[in-house]
């Protein structure tokens, strides 16, 4: 499982540190993809396989379904680690994230998400928790 929040930045050719945390789930070869809300998500393979499988029963006849696997599948990309522990982010998924230099790796369970630093801070200012904590009670998660 994946968890906390690490800085980082993308240098000129596109490379970004994977924090060590995440490395040791992730192995030395994962999937990126566009992400929700702006970001990339990034995906163990095991737990990318078992997305890819759900996204591939969807219903051929049932045109958001078809633009929902579009999104993700043609949107993702294999990585894989250097001896320094980046990845080479291609330029489609920066420009689609907004990524250009500060950006901020977030653990959310099953996966990781990256966004620009900005993105990021934005997000965080926009929340609030007690409308969000009601939502989920709705969906039957009590804290």
């Amino acid at each position: 499982m994946f968890m906390s929040e690490y800085s980082h930045t993308i240098d000129a050719k596109g490379r970004l540190i994977i924090p060590s945390k995440f490395r040791e789930t992730l192995g030395d070869e994962f999937v990126v993809s566009k992400g929700m809300d702006g970001c990339l998500f990034v995906y163990a393979n095991a737990d990318w396989n078992a997305f890819e499988q759900k996204l591939t029963s969807l219903p051929l006849t049932n045109k958001q379904a078809r633009q929902f696997a579009r999104f993700f599948l043609a949107g993702a990309a294999s990585v894989e680690l250097d001896k320094q522990g980046r990845i080479l982010l291609p330029a489609s998924l920066r420009e689609f994230a907004g990524l250009d230099k500060d950006v901020v790796l977030v653990g959310v369970g099953s996966r990781i998400e990256i966004w620009s630093k900005e993105k990021y801070e934005e997000i965080g200012e926009d929340v609030d928790m007690d409308d969000i904590t009601e939502s989920m009670e709705e969906l039957g998660l009590m804290i």
